[in-house]
């Protein structure tokens, strides 16, 4: 018997594509696209995303639902978002969205309606490893294999980031038929397909802060100024007045007003004192940090240190580094390397060539 599969639907070329290798591979597809925001004016998933959505579903012959998520998206992903910003962080608001909703609530959703699988246009590969059957991860308390999540093959494309959060029973009931092909290899497969996002372009911004502005969103969802404060240099002399610190990250160089003859960086913000503290750029630069919320998806726990590949950032380079489990929670990473602005609020991610190690928060 076929099995059935909950395609999460965004509008966009590649969830379309992945509906359409899953339905080529037999399973039996409902297409659900997730409404986030009420005003349904956000870059993902807005009125114009459902309706593109919509009209690949049909044009594939299968149905398609539209699931209203507003009050968890406020809930898990935007009043974190906005709490982080204001401790002086910068989060990643697509690992919460991941986490909380598409491989929580979503799958949950799926389950509901009796689809064995959720799949999604991510960039990234799931494959199991060891000796024991596919489908009984380690968790279950089989010990002779486990699920792994691995890079996408289109390097440039690679989502692995921002899902290493995914546990082994998540897993398990997830497929990213794209993990294998390029960008562009999806977008011939759309337009072979005649479909009407072929060609859609993509958006860089956060879904629900458009044109990047995070700021502005805060205070307008908020209804908050944030304070303006002093900016010191690194001997706590006032050189400047900051618009906020809600309007600055670390390593940022334009847009402090503030001219030195040399350049210098935001270093710090202090919340506490409400103020920002300029450096130069070899104050930016930390071999160690610190995580907190460990996740852990090719192994239970870190028994010794292990040399691992370490991202800190999306678009970053793997870095090499020494990871050491100290709680249950939480890590040491030591690189071998001087890393640059190493911010409170991303994700470290780990990796083994090109399996997910695992991967937390940055606290320090």
């Amino acid at each position: 018997m076929a099995k059935r599969a909950l395609i999460a639907m965004s509008g966009g070329v590649d969830s379309a594509v992945a509906a359409i290798l899953m339905r080529d591979s037999g399973c039996e597809c409902v297409g659900a696209t997730m409404k986030l925001t009420a005003s349904g004016g956000s870059r993902c998933c807005s009125l114009a995303d459902i309706n593109d959505a919509r009209s690949a579903a049909w044009k594939l012959g299968i149905p398609h639902y539209v699931m209203n998520y507003t009050e968890d998206f406020t809930r898990y992903v935007i009043e974190p978002f906005i709490a982080s910003y204001e401790r002086g962080e910068t989060p990643n608001p697509c690992v919460e969205c991941n986490r909380r909703l598409k491989f929580s609530l979503l799958l949950r959703r799926a389950l509901e309606l009796e689809a064995e699988i959720l799949a999604t246009g991510h960039y990234a590969r799931i494959e199991w490893s060891g000796s024991g059957p596919a489908g009984k991860p380690a968790g279950s308390g089989d010990p002779r294999g486990r699920w792994l999540l691995k890079k996408g093959a289109d390097e440039k494309k690679d989502q692995s980031y921002v899902l290493y959060m995914m546990t082994q029973e998540q897993l398990e009931r997830t497929r990213f038929p794209l993990g294998a092909l390029t960008k562009a290899e999806v977008r011939e497969i759309a337009a072979r397909r005649g479909l009407d996002n072929a060609d859609k372009k993509e958006s860089q911004d956060i879904c629900f802060a458009g044109g990047g502005d995070y700021a502005a969103f805060i205070e307008a969802y908020t209804g908050r100024r944030s304070p303006e404060g002093d900016i010191v240099d690194a001997g706590g002399t006032a050189i400047g007045r900051h618009r906020g610190l809600i309007r600055y990250t670390l390593g940022q160089r334009r847009g402090t007003g503030v001219a030195r003859g040399v350049p210098v960086y935001v270093a710090e913000k202090d919340t506490a004192r409400n103020v920002l503290v300029l450096g130069p750029e070899e104050s930016l630069y930390s071999k160690t940090l610190t995580a907190k919320c460990l996740n852990l998806i090719a192994c239970e726990s870190l028994e010794t240190p292990l040399r691992l590949g370490v991202k800190t950032r999306y678009l970053q380079k793997e870095q090499s580094a020494l990871v050491r489990q100290t709680g249950p929670d939480t890590v040491l990473v030591e690189f071998s390397e001087p890393q640059r602005a190493l911010t409170p609020g991303q994700a470290a991610v780990f990796y083994d060539g090109d399996v997910v190690v695992g991967g937390g928060t940055i606290t320090g």
